[in-house]
């Protein structure tokens, strides 16, 4: 007997969260805020994404306001943009997560943290760009029109909004139905399964570089030197 051309995909059984009015206030002022800022972007000509709980809307009082620039800017230029709109940056890291990964800043937007800004320096990989849309993410319109949109947890569950909240399901078993549901390579769905998994079992693993600057501190400056004392080209 010859095997079927097609497996049946495996659907995981979902649960129902309805969300309180705490809930519904609490997104509401981060999405706010999001807002404010990604406003700010827009009009600096930046195409910035909002990824994570604030774009699913299963948000708690230990969700950040996560946004990203998808492509390669000077971080100089950035910083004008930022400072021309009034926001002050409290404090700036350069990461890369693995030797392979794309290195990156992070800007701090407020005291606590809670307020980040995302920044390639180097070229993005279509895996990397897919960890977004794992997440979940929504363009400046797309929040305007107060979208929101699947993905996945850091615990590794599947969020799907609903009117009055959301559906959510396990996401190992079937990363298979999350990767069509969410529109990016199984692959990239593995991946990410296998890195927090073993973040999960053995706590956070760290980056493979982690800078702090000072404010005042030249980015490109310390990427020249970090590049310089490892013997590193940076990925155009």
């Amino acid at each position: 007997m010859k095997n079927p051309k097609h497996k049946v995909l495996r659907v995981p059984e979902f649960r129902e969260v309805e969300y309180d009015n705490y809930r519904w206030t609490l997104l509401r002022r981060l999405r706010d805020a999001a807002a404010s800022l990604m406003k700010a972007l827009v009009q600096c000509g930046y195409l910035p994404v909002l990824h994570g709980s604030v774009a699913r809307g299963d948000v708690d009082r230990d969700s950040d306001v996560d946004i990203a620039l998808l492509h390669t800017t000077s971080p100089a230029v950035f910083e004008a943009c930022v400072d021309r709109w009034g926001l002050k940056v409290y404090r700036k890291i350069i990461v890369r997560a693995t030797p392979i990964s794309t290195m990156r800043v992070v800007y701090e937007l407020s005291s606590n943290g809670d307020v980040v800004v995302s920044i390639p320096l180097e070229k993005l990989s279509p895996r990397e760009l897919e960890f977004y849309k794992f997440g979940g993410g929504i363009s400046y319109d797309e929040l305007v029109r107060n979208v929101r949109v699947p993905g996945v947890t850091k615990s590794l569950v599947l969020v799907v909004p609903t009117e009055k909240g959301h559906r959510e399901a396990p996401v190992v078993g079937y990363e298979h139905y999350v990767a069509k549901l969410l529109g990016i390579s199984v692959d990239t769905v593995l991946e990410r399964v296998k890195v927090l998994s073993r973040r999960d079992s053995i706590g956070r693993t760290g980056l493979f570089l982690k800078i702090v600057l000072e404010p005042s501190e030249s980015v490109e400056d310390v990427v020249q030197r970090e590049l310089e004392r490892s013997g590193r080209k940076k990925r155009s």
